[in-house]
This record gives C-alpha cells, sequence and structure tokens, in this order.
C-alpha cells in the first residue's frame, strides 16, 4: 500500500526532503537483502555497516553519484561443493543510499565479513548558520514619523 503525501507539502514549509526519504522507505521496503546498520559516530561522521558473509572485495562495487551510494555484489566463479545445506546466501545484489546533501563518502572497508562504509557530512562556510546584525533604533531612542494635522 503507497501513501499519497501531497496534502502535507501544503502546509510544510522545508520537509520535502522528508517526504522524499519516507516515499523512498516505502518504496524499498521489500529490499531485505544484504543486510546493513546506519550508525552515527557523532554530528557529522556516519557509518553504514553491510553484512557480506562469502563476499571479496573484488566482488563488490561501490559508487556515488549524485547522492546516490550504490553497492552492487556478484559473486565469481560458481562452486562445485556439494553442500547439504546453504544458509549463507551469495546471490547478487544491488542496493542504494540515498544520500543527503554534502554527505561524502571518506572510505570503505571490510571488517569481520562485514563492509563499514564511512561518511562524513562537510557543511560549506557558506551554509553554516550565522549571526545577522540587526540595526536601527536603540533602547531609549524613540523616532516619530512626521505627519500633518487633518
Amino acid at each position: 500500500m503507497r501513501y499519497d503525501w501531497t496534502p502535507l507539502w501544503r502546509s510544510t514549509i522545508g520537509f520535502d526532503r522528508l517526504f522524499d526519504v519516507l516515499d523512498e522507505v516505502q518504496r524499498t521496503a521489500d529490499e531485505t537483502y544484504p543486510p546493513y546498520n546506519i550508525e552515527r559516530v557523532d554530528e557529522n561522521r556516519f557509518q553504514i555497516s553491510v553484512a557480506l558473509a562469502g563476499f571479496s572485495s573484488y566482488e563488490v562495487a561501490l559508487t556515488v553519484e549524485q547522492n546516490v551510494l550504490t553497492l552492487e555484489g556478484r559473486k565469481g566463479e560458481k562452486d562445485e561443493k556439494t553442500f547439504l545445506h546453504r544458509g549463507i546466501s551469495t546471490r547478487s545484489f544491488k542496493r542504494q543510499f540515498t544520500l543527503a546533501d554534502h554527505v561524502e563518502v571518506k572510505g570503505a572497508r571490510f571488517e569481520n565479513g562485514l563492509l563499514l562504509i564511512e561518511l562524513q557530512r562537510e557543511i560549506p562556510e557558506a551554509m553554516k548558520p550565522r549571526r545577522i546584525a540587526i540595526t536601527g533604533a536603540g533602547p531609549g531612542k524613540v523616532s516619530q514619523i512626521e505627519a500633518k494635522a487633518a
């Protein structure tokens, strides 16, 4: 079931990104492989941990294009092994993450069967909040607009 967020657009300002994210979550709700975590390391650093047991670094591709981080995995040659039970999935996959503005991928590494992707938000100086001086009549000063008697 899909929800239409259009009525909420009329009464909100600056929350358009929130509705885009909600729509994205709704679209990808059925995608469950490979499992992953997203962790906030500190205010401007994040880490995505993806469980990739059975994959090696040359079987995984990580790309970033226009605020979309794409992770693709494709197993190389097929094993000629006979399995009595196969619980570790090695199927091909493609998972995409939408990155917020000014978030950059700083690196990726395999560690204990997890692919760890390091992200950092780097807000340009021009985008950071700054205090604006307000000029005008100070306290105790009263200015009067000139008016002519009718």
